[in-house]
C-alpha cells in the first residue's frame, strides 16, 4: 500500500474512450511514480471506468450536457452541474489533491469548477487537433494545456505538445513488427467508436464482398458494431464467404492492432494515437457529426504523414471504399510505407511527458510532499 504522505491526482474525465483511454494511461503511470490517483466522472463514465488500476478510486460528480436530452433535461443540466460541483469541492476538502488533470467532457467541469476555486494546481489535456468545450472554457483557469496533437482554435494560450498517452497494452505493443499484404490470411481490423459504427457497418461488409475473390479469401476481418447491427452484419460477412468476428466491443483491440494487415477506422484521437505507436496503415473516415469536424482534424496529421487514406463520409460509397482497400492490400510495399509513417508519428512517451507536467504544475513528486 502507498503511503499517507503519497501525493494525489485527481483526473476529471468523460464517459467516451476518447476521455477515458489518456486518463487511464495517465493513471498508470502517476501509479508507477508512486503516486495515489482518483478520478472524478459522472455516471456513465464509471461504468466505463473498468479499465483502470483497481488502485484508483472513483468518484462519481454530477453533470450533464446541453447538447443531448428534451428541453426539460436541457433547462436542468447547470442544477446538475452545480450539484456535481458541490460535491467535488466537499471531496477535494477531505482528500485534498496535490494536483487535478482534466481530460475534457461535461463530467470534467465539476471537478475543474472545484479545483480552480480552492487554487488547486491543475492542468488540461486536449486530445483532438481543435479543442472541445470544456477545454476551451478552462484553457485560461488552468496552469498548463497540454495537447495531444498540434492544437489550433486556443487563441492567448501556448499549448505544450505531449502527444495522446496509450494505454499500458497499447504500449507494450509499441512498434510491433509489421507483416505487409500478401498470398496469405490477412487481418483486417474495423473499428467505429462508440458513435461512429452504423456507417461503418453499412459500408465496411459491402466494400470487402466487392473485393476480387482471391483477395477476399484470404481476409479474416474483426469488426466493432452496435449490438443491434450485429447480425445483420454477421448475415452480409457469411454471405460474401468472409471469415468475420463481430461483436460490440473488442477487449484486446491492441492485440488485434499489432496482428492487421490493414486498420478501418473513424478519427478519434486515441484510435489514432494507437495506430501511430504501434504503426498501422489505415483508412480513416471521420465522424462527420463530430463538433468542429475535428476528426477531420485529427486525420490529416497522419494522412500528410503518409500513412493514411482520409475518406470524407458524405458521399462515400461501398465501391469507392472497395478500390481504396483493393490498392493498400494489393500493394505490399505501400502498405509497408504506410505502417513505417504512422510509427515515426507516434509518441509513446506520451503518457510520461504529461506525468512530468502534472508533477512540474504541482511542484512535487511522491515521496516529496
Amino acid at each position: 500500500m502507498l503511503a499517507a504522505r503519497s501525493p494525489l491526482l485527481l483526473l476529471a474525465a468523460g464517459g467516451t474512450g476518447g476521455h477515458m483511454f489518456p486518463a487511464q494511461a495517465l493513471a498508470e503511470t502517476m501509479l508507477a511514480r508512486g503516486w495515489r490517483v482518483a478520478l472524478m466522472t459522472d455516471a456513465r463514465g464509471a461504468s466505463h471506468a473498468g479499465g483502470f488500476p483497481q488502485a484508483v478510486a472513483v468518484h462519481v460528480a454530477g453533470s450533464g450536457s446541453f447538447a443531448r436530452g428534451g428541453v426539460l433535461a436541457r433547462a436542468l443540466v447547470p442544477l446538475r452541474i452545480a450539484g456535481g460541483v458541490l460535491g467535488a469541492l466537499v471531496r477535494i476538502l477531505v482528500d485534498r489533491p496535490a494536483a487535478v488533470a482534466g481530460f475534457g467532457g461535461y463530467p470534467a467541469i465539476p471537478a475543474l469548477t472545484a479545483a480552480w476555486m480552492l487554487r488547486i494546481p491543475s492542468l488540461i489535456h486536449e486530445q483532438n487537433a481543435l479543442p472541445g468545450r470544456v477545454n476551451r472554457l478552462f484553457a485560461r483557469r488552468v496552469a498548463r494545456v497540454a495537447a495531444g496533437l498540434p492544437l489550433s482554435g486556443l487563441a492567448g494560450v501556448a499549448p505544450v505538445l505531449v502527444g495522446n498517452p496509450v494505454r499500458a497494452a497499447v504500449a507494450a505493443r509499441a512498434g510491433a513488427g509489421y507483416i505487409p499484404p500478401g498470398d496469405y490470411p490477412m487481418s483486417l481490423l474495423a473499428i467505429g467508436g462508440s458513435q461512429g459504427a452504423r456507417v461503418i457497418s453499412d459500408l465496411v461488409p459491402a466494400a470487402l464482398a466487392a473485393l476480387p475473390e482471391g483477395l477476399r479469401a484470404r481476409l479474416r476481418v474483426a469488426q466493432q458494431a452496435r449490438p443491434e447491427d450485429i447480425g445483420r452484419v454477421l448475415d452480409a460477412y457469411a454471405a460474401a464467404g468472409i471469415d468475420a468476428e463481430v461483436a460490440a466491443f473488442f477487449h484486446d483491440i491492441p492485440r488485434r492492432l499489432s496482428e492487421a494487415q490493414l486498420v478501418i477506422a473513424r478519427a478519434g484521437a486515441s484510435t489514432l494515437a494507437d495506430l501511430a505507436v504501434i504503426g498501422r496503415p489505415a483508412i480513416l473516415i471521420p465522424l462527420a457529426s463530430a463538433a468542429g469536424d475535428h476528426q477531420s482534424a485529427n486525420a490529416a496529421t497522419l494522412a500528410d504523414a503518409g500513412a493514411a487514406e482520409v475518406l470524407a463520409e458524405a458521399g462515400l460509397d461501398a465501391a469507392a471504399l472497395s478500390r481504396h482497400i483493393a490498392a493498400i492490400l494489393a500493394d505490399p510495399a505501400r502498405a509497408e510505407a504506410m505502417a513505417a509513417a504512422a510509427l515515426a508519428t507516434g509518441r509513446p512517451d506520451a503518457a510520461e511527458r504529461l506525468a512530468d507536467l502534472v508533477e512540474e504544475v504541482a511542484g512535487v513528486r511522491a515521496g516529496q510532499g
